[in-house]
């Protein structure tokens, strides 16, 4: 098993937060993983990504160039990473921010209104946790419960 994931939006969107998590949550559930976070000149309003790796066997190369899952949280994301996601990929994206649509057709495409669904949670700041939970889903790469044991 091998999965790429890259996951993206603003700075303040919990991005890196969110990759760093998915590969303590993987390491928890025993699997080889990298996480390589890439961040813009400004922190917070700036760009942000991480590429994260989740794999039975070792990781030989922490950036993910051609992602077998993208996770965009704003518009900005959508237009830069929907392109790489591998054919046959997923491509989650965060029907809260992105009004785009995604133009592939050799992709799954998973819409998911993670601020609205973090809001009727009762805090915004989970966002991020809710698009690391239909990953978890869509794709069985990690377990929610193996995330919800690495939160810190």
């Amino acid at each position: 098993m091998y999965q790429g994931i890259k996951i993206s939006g603003f700075g303040g969107q919990g991005v890196i937060s969110a990759g760093y998590l998915l590969a303590q949550a993987g390491m928890m559930e025993g699997k080889e993983v990298s996480f390589f976070p890439a961040y813009g000149a400004e922190m917070r309003g700036g760009t942000a990504n991480c590429s994260v790796v989740v794999a039975s066997e070792e990781v030989t190369t922490p950036i993910v160039s051609t992602p077998d899952t993208a996770i965009v949280l704003n518009e900005p994301s959508l237009a830069k990473f929907e392109p790489s996601v591998k054919p046959g990929g997923l491509l989650i994206v965060n029907s809260s921010l992105v009004n785009s649509k995604p133009t592939r057709t050799d992709i799954k495409i998973l819409f998911v209104p993670c601020n609205q669904v973090a809001g009727e949670l009762g805090n915004g700041k989970v966002m991020n946790m809710v698009a690391l939970g239909a990953f978890a889903a869509a794709t069985g790469a990690i377990t929610v419960d193996a995330i919800a044991r690495a939160l810190p």
